[in-house]
C-alpha cells in the first residue's frame, strides 16, 4: 500500500464543534478519502493525533447538481462529494490543534 492520504482535513462547522467539546460524546469529525474503510482511518487517527479511538462513523454526502449563467448561457456542473468520519475518542481524552490556532475560547472570550 503506498503513502496515502487518509485524513484530508478536520471539517469545522457548529454541529461538529459542540460534538468535540461535549465530553460524553468525545466526537471530532474528519474529511476522509473516499476509498479508505474504517480501520485506515482510526489507524490514522491514532497514529497522527496519539489518542485511542473507541468508534468510527463514516458518511458519504453526494455531490450537488449546480447550474449558473455565464456569458448568457447556462452552464451545468456537479459539485463534488466527499467522505466523512465521524471519529469517537476514548473518555479524557482530546486533540489538540483540532480548532486551529485560536483553540482556546476562555482566552478568547476573556
Amino acid at each position: 500500500m503506498a503513502n496515502k492520504v487518509i485524513i484530508i482535513k478536520p471539517l469545522i462547522s457548529e454541529k461538529s464543534t459542540k460534538m468535540a467539546e461535549n465530553s460524553v460524546l468525545n466526537q471530532y469529525t474528519f474529511v476522509v478519502d473516499k476509498n479508505s474503510n474504517k480501520i485506515e482511518i482510526r489507524k490514522a487517527v491514532e497514529k497522527k493525533f496519539g489518542v485511542s479511538v473507541v468508534a468510527v462513523n463514516t458518511s458519504v454526502r453526494p455531490g450537488k447538481n449546480k447550474s449558473r449563467v455565464v456569458k448568457g448561457r447556462y452552464v451545468h456542473g456537479k459539485t463534488a462529494s466527499i467522505k466523512k468520519a465521524f471519529v469517537t475518542i476514548a473518555e479524557g481524552q482530546f486533540i489538540e490543534g483540532f480548532y486551529g490556532e485560536t483553540a482556546d475560547v476562555e482566552e478568547i472570550n476573556a
